[in-house]
């Protein structure tokens, strides 16, 4: 209930909000566009879509400069930035400018409109973002003639910023959502009477496959070393197949890796949103009890204060992208997912534990 009411006051406004809302100012008072999934997804799946929609006439607005940082890097489309203010600036960073994984988030808001208000109008409202952002994606994959494949970076930074930008390739969680978006944008195009984009097609066919070893998926391809050296940070690959549908993945090897992620991460060094992602893969493979285990992980960064929020450290005792994880977590485990049938909560244990009554949700993607 309080992460309803923060995630209202501070998350629904004009802007995307900064990680700690409206409450005191941090990361200069700047908003991190990789974060707004975090921050207002959920409304859709709450079934408050124009709490979600109030935002997101920002992409538009910043369209001419996402525009103009893909062209002065040699790409198609729309780049979008990392940290910002209103005006849409990039900020300064050795990591912000090499993050990847808020590109296909816009192409998603907008199906989570159209699937609430499937109208022409919805279409028109977020056309240019959707094709935009799928034409930089496109032109941001690099055909490697030796593999026949597409392949992301070097250099990229992946949503667990623990890796040298010249040395990462095929960021897991990355690769499965360029596949997720490219393919909802071409989508799009049917849907606005478009032919599919032969380019953007041949990248979904020949896009590299997630980077696994010893039966488990890796951070990225160059990274064998995920669980005994890098093991901290966000367990972002688990994100392949739980915030993502994971056609790029095998549940089992999934599972492996979600039980290794248990086991050996760092978890005081994760953040907020950490948890409610590994429980929505826990939910997909339908493992109910770790994925109840897991939103409820006992430790310091997965602390609510009587207030409701997100404690993370000294300094930083509230981190909206957690309150937001939360409620879309519940809503996953609860509602369930497209393609998950009639099962209901099956995010939840079936061994009679829990009774598990809701409405007013709706399905993940």
């Amino acid at each position: 209930m309080l992460s309803q009411f923060l995630t209202a006051i501070h998350c629904a406004g004009s802007l995307p909000p900064q990680e700690t809302g409206l409450l005191y100012n941090s990361w200069y008072g700047k908003f991190h566009l990789e974060m707004h999934w975090w921050h207002a997804v959920h409304f859709a799946l709450w079934d408050r879509t124009p709490l979600l929609r109030k935002s997101l006439g920002f992409y538009n607005r910043i369209l001419p400069a996402a525009r103009a940082l893909a062209r002065e890097q040699g790409y198609a489309g729309a780049r979008w930035p990392k940290m910002v203010g209103p005006e849409g600036s990039d900020s300064p960073s050795p990591i912000g400018p090499l993050l990847i994984w808020q590109q296909p988030h816009p192409i998603v808001y907008a199906e989570l409109c159209y699937l609430a208000e499937p109208t022409a109008q919805t279409l028109e409202a977020f056309r240019d973002v959707v094709m935009e952002t799928a034409a930089f994606m496109a032109s941001f994959a690099v055909w490697e003639e030796a593999g026949q494949r597409y392949v992301l970076g070097p250099p990229v930074i992946p949503a667990q910023e623990e890796h040298k930008a010249e040395a990462t390739l095929n960021p897991t969680f990355e690769l499965e959502y360029w596949r997720h978006g490219l393919e909802l944008a071409q989508s799009w195009r049917q849907r606005l009477g478009m032919e599919p984009d032969p380019d953007w097609q041949h990248v979904l066919d020949h896009l590299s496959a997630l980077p696994a070893a010893d039966g488990v998926y890796l951070a990225h391809e160059r990274c064998p070393d995920t669980f005994s050296r890098v093991n901290t940070d966000h367990p972002s690959m688990l994100g392949a197949l739980g915030i993502l549908p994971g056609k790029l993945a095998d549940p089992e090897t999934m599972r492996r890796t979600l039980y290794k992620v248990r086991d050996e991460w760092d978890w005081p060094t994760s953040w907020g949103w950490d948890f409610p992602m590994a429980a929505m893969t826990a939910a997909r493979l339908g493992e109910g009890r770790l994925a109840v285990d897991l939103l409820l992980f006992d430790t310091k960064k997965n602390t609510y204060l009587p207030n409701g929020h997100n404690d993370q450290r000294a300094g930083l005792s509230a981190y909206l992208p957690g309150n937001g994880g939360l409620l879309s977590a519940v809503a996953v485990m609860a509602c369930g997912w497209q393609g998950s049938g009639e099962t209901d909560a099956p995010g939840f244990p079936k061994d009679g534990s829990w009774i598990v009554r809701w409405e007013g949700l709706n399905p993940w993607l």
